[in-house]
């Protein structure tokens, strides 16, 4: 006889990262999980968005040619 698992009210697969800024992977350049209060998105500074350096993905933006990181300042 086989157990059944405990139903759920949340879908399969657990939580969306977009739901969860901490599931979602940072890159080098990245200052804070995207979705975090006090951040936006901005061009990559190390490839200037194109998300290349030579022949390779960008390391700090992983390719992407975005990066997370703070705004406003104080």
């Amino acid at each position: 006889m086989s157990a059944v698992p405990p139903s759920s009210d949340q879908p399969a697969g657990g939580r969306d990262a977009a739901a969860d800024p901490s599931r979602t992977p940072l890159n080098p350049g990245d200052q804070a999980p995207p979705g975090t209060p006090g951040t936006g998105e901005d061009v990559c500074p190390r490839c200037g968005g194109s998300g290349r350096l030579g022949a390779s993905a960008c390391p700090d933006c992983g390719g992407s040619g975005k990066v997370n990181v703070g705004i406003g300042g104080a």
